[in-house]
């Protein structure tokens, strides 16, 4: 990753939020395609050595994004986003759960409420997301889970994605 490029990743814990920034040397058109489409988010959504796979995704209001983390030893982790309002290439709004591989979600698990902005800053695009919780506990048990690392390690796998797709 190029050190000049903005990365915050800020707890709040008032809000019950986590406020994410984070930098691409890509254009807002780029950036937004590997955050909007399944065969892209494939290949970076999942911290290494995990990856992620897509079961079924429909990239549209009131559409969802069902997929797998699955991991180095055959373990699979399922998600769903379901996107609520979409402004192509600067922002979508979206929920996330932990479900089963039907989608059927784990109420036991934390859900979220996600508002993913994109702004283009010339030669590099900036992404925010501001992912909110139902409460504090909710928050914590995600930080426990590894959130904070796991995101990062996988922002870290989107930008060696990002520089392939711009050669």
């Amino acid at each position: 990753m190029n050190s000049n490029l903005q990365f915050d990743f800020t707890v709040d814990k008032k809000r019950n939020a986590l406020n994410i920034k984070r930098e691409f040397a890509a254009n807002q058109q780029l950036v937004w395609d590997v955050h909007t489409k399944s065969e892209l988010l494939d290949q970076w959504f999942a911290p290494r050595p995990w990856k992620a796979r897509t079961k079924t995704m429909d990239f549209s209001e009131g559409g969802y994004w069902l997929h797998a983390m699955c991991g180095p030893e055959g373990e699979e982790h399922w998600g769903i986003i379901r996107y609520e309002k979409i402004n192509p290439i600067n922002s979508y709004t979206s929920s996330a759960n932990f479900c089963d591989d039907e989608g059927n979600i784990i109420n036991d698990l934390p859900g979220s409420s996600w508002i993913t902005t994109f702004k283009s800053l010339g030669d590099t695009t900036l992404v925010e997301v501001d992912i909110t919780y139902n409460s504090l506990e909710d928050l914590e048990t995600v930080m426990q889970m590894g959130m904070k690392e796991g995101f990062t390690m996988a922002l870290e796998g989107l930008d060696e994605l990002i520089e392939e797709l711009k050669k």
